[in-house]
């Protein structure tokens, strides 16, 4: 607790943190049963759904209102059969069935028909691990997956150094969309194709969207159905898993959206009214209904819930190999307001009695199961309400995340291209908001994901550039809104990612300016799959400027290597334009003025050092001028200034450049 005490503003509200720590505590021990390991009860995945075991199959379900059900497929010719009908288990709320091993084939389809009082419906059980789209009618049914010889894993997990000194360089990708071709992508594609572009571009963590079964695709996987089955439409859960392999064989990580924030309204293909009742898996009434998202809202003060969302966390880790999750909708999850229309502007938000304790409760347990099936796996949380201890330790009484992504941050830089004029633009506020972060929190920095590029946004190149980026992208043409663009795209990523505070995040195809926005087949824009999909062969085009953005993001991920520790800020000159740090070994300066060149700029630095020339945003390869001698080494001069004799180094700095230098020696 005293990392996250060292904040003085939190003293107010000690007894609080403790008591949600407690309270996360002492349900875990309850859930565990006194001594247990939390992760050894979140084994609901085992026991519920549908298994084939050495003397037949077993089907178990939970719902408690339900008063008869059946299992109906291809088995049963899709009919109500007395072989195949579920019966309670007397004295519970669980249903099972169990039949011989030759009454059920692998492939087969099926869903359940149940009854309650005055109702009846078809259903998809809640733990099925498969389910597929019948593309004539359109409606989903389970599957039963169970081939002759189960995935052999080839190869083991990367080394996750939880706390490392390496930054985590994350690549957010949705297979679908992955493939240049108008259509949906698929898991092998993506293996074949994506990965090893994502190894070669210099990141070592692939977060994959959209992994989790709905029923709607433009969705981008949020609207969640079936949280035990991986997405069918883009193959078989073999085939995710061949997926996971290969990217543990180049040495990347591959972390999972985690959308246990709500779920889809859908009754008969998800978890909304599944017994006949509003309130078996969320809330009943209003506060059960997300009032932007449309979607339903889990009740996590009840068992079950927990035992089906903590064995979840578990599950994907175990079945599918992942190194972790990116937890989606934290901040809705925290606070009964979900966080809509409201600016966090004091710390009794975080503790007055918006706050959903059990939702908080959850997260924390979520965290224990996690490092405890898989030590070391990282947990990222989308949180944008700035709640104290979100990515503090379980110790510390935080909530464990690893990381918190900083949501603020690609909201700062596209206000400031679309709202501020070039000269408008102030260095000390940039240099502010790329780190404003609570102190014992690691956070994702990034100029952009999936999100600002939806229907009715833009990437940030298309914000830079706009329809000039259709004419004037070919190298050696001269277009001044490209050159703009190209610009400041590459000095926006390098000091979003050289002042980041543990990892980097950038969306598939967005490294290189992928241009336009993001929108699935509908039938607003006449079902096309034209802005769903990345167009690789521009970042592939050495006559386009589009391959030098590219290659610039390349260079400054494998340079940069191992940033971290303190920033030393050096100079945010408002007059000049001209902002400069250091970090590690690092110097990084940019020039953001839009129309003046600095042939002798001068910079105070730490004593006794030179500086190396790395490289820089306007060289030719990245579609710059080349105006900086390369590989040169500026030595320091002494100077006064405020009295004082210090150190300067003295640079050559063209107008809308960044420069990366690396420390030469250091005196003893």
């Amino acid at each position: 607790m005293a990392k996250l005490l060292d904040d003085s503003w939190l003293e107010p509200y000690k007894d609080k943190i403790k008591m949600r720590a407690e309270k996360a505590r002492n349900r875990a021990i309850s859930l565990a049963g006194g001594a247990g390991r939390l992760s050894d009860w979140a084994n609901a995945h085992l026991y519920y759904g549908l298994h084939k075991c050495d003397d037949g199959w077993v089907f178990r379900e939970w719902a408690p209102r339900a008063t008869s059900m059946w299992l109906v497929g291809d088995f049963n010719s899709w009919k109500i059969d007395p072989e195949f009908e579920v019966m309670r288990i007397p004295g519970s709320d669980v249903w099972e069935l169990r039949v011989p091993l030759e009454r059920i084939s692998h492939g087969q389809h099926y869903h359940l028909e149940m009854r309650w009082d005055q109702g009846r419906a078809e259903r998809i059980p809640a733990y099925a691990r498969r389910v597929v789209q019948d593309p004539s009618t359109n409606l989903f049914s389970a599957q039963v997956y169970e081939p002759d010889h189960p995935y052999l894993w080839r190869h083991k997990r990367p080394k996750v150094a939880r706390g490392g000194k390496t930054p985590r360089k994350i690549y957010e990708a949705h297979i679908g969309m992955a493939g240049e071709e108008a259509r949906v992508s698929t898991y092998r594609e993506f293996a074949e194709n994506l990965l090893p572009r994502i190894k070669a571009s210099g990141y070592d963590t692939v977060q994959l969207m959209a992994v989790m079964e709905h029923p709607y695709y433009g969705s981008f996987g949020y609207h969640v159905s079936s949280f035990f089955a991986p997405s069918s439409r883009f193959g078989t859960p073999d085939e995710l898993k061949e997926l996971v392999d290969e990217a543990h064989n180049l040495g990347l990580s591959v972390i999972m959206d985690l959308v246990h924030s709500h779920a889809v309204k859908n009754e008969r293909d998800g978890l909304s009214r599944f017994d006949g009742t509003d309130y078996q898996y969320f809330h009943s009434g209003s506060r059960g209904e997300h009032p932007a998202w449309d979607s339903r809202i889990f009740d996590y003060g009840k068992t079950q819930v927990l035992h089906f969302l903590l064995s979840n966390c578990k599950y994907w880790l175990e079945e599918f190999h992942f190194d972790g999750f990116r937890f989606d909708g934290v901040t809705s999850m925290l606070y009964h307001h979900h966080g809509l229309g409201t600016n966090f502007t004091g710390y009794e938000m975080y503790f007055d009695d918006s706050v959903d304790e059990d939702a908080w409760v959850y997260l924390a347990l979520a965290n224990k199961v996690i490092q405890e099936v898989l030590p070391g796996a990282v947990t990222i949380a989308e949180d944008v309400s700035g709640m104290p201890g979100v990515a503090s330790h379980l110790k510390d009484c935080g909530l464990g995340f690893d990381y918190r992504l900083s949501m603020g941050i690609p909201d700062f830089w596209f206000k400031l291209v679309s709202e501020q004029k070039d000269e408008q633009w102030s260095m000390g506020e940039i240099f502010y908001r790329l780190t404003d972060r609570r102190k014992e929190e690691k956070t994702v920095s990034y100029v952009e994901s999936h999100d600002q590029a939806l229907v009715g946004g833009k990437t940030f190149f298309f914000q830079l550039g706009d329809s000039e980026i259709y004419q004037g992208m070919a190298e050696g043409q001269e277009n001044l809104a490209v050159e703009r663009a190209v610009a400041l795209h590459k000095m926006a990523r390098l000091a979003t990612y050289s002042l980041n505070a543990g990892a980097y995040l950038n969306f598939m195809g967005n490294e290189f300016g992928h241009p336009e926005w993001i929108d699935f087949p509908r039938e607003g824009n006449g079902w096309s799959f034209s802005h769903a999909r990345r167009q690789w062969s521009l970042a592939d085009d050495p006559t386009l400027k589009f391959k030098a953005l590219g290659d610039f993001d390349r260079v400054m991920l494998t340079l940069l290597k191992s940033l971290s520790g303190e920033v030393t800020l050096l100079t945010a000159d408002e007059s000049a334009k001209v902002l400069a740090f250091i970090r590690a070994d690092y110097m990084f300066v940019f020039n953001f003025s839009s129309e003046s060149s600095y042939p002798d700029f001068g910079i105070i630095v730490p004593p006794a050092s030179s500086w190396i020339h790395l490289f820089d945003s306007d060289e030719k390869r990245f579609s710059g001028q080349g105006r900086i001698e390369p590989k040169q080494t500026f030595s320091t001069v002494l100077t006064k200034a405020n009295g004082e004799i210090v150190q300067q180094v003295k640079l050559y700095l063209p107008q809308r450049t960044a420069l990366v230098m690396k420390r030469a020696r250091k005196c003893v």
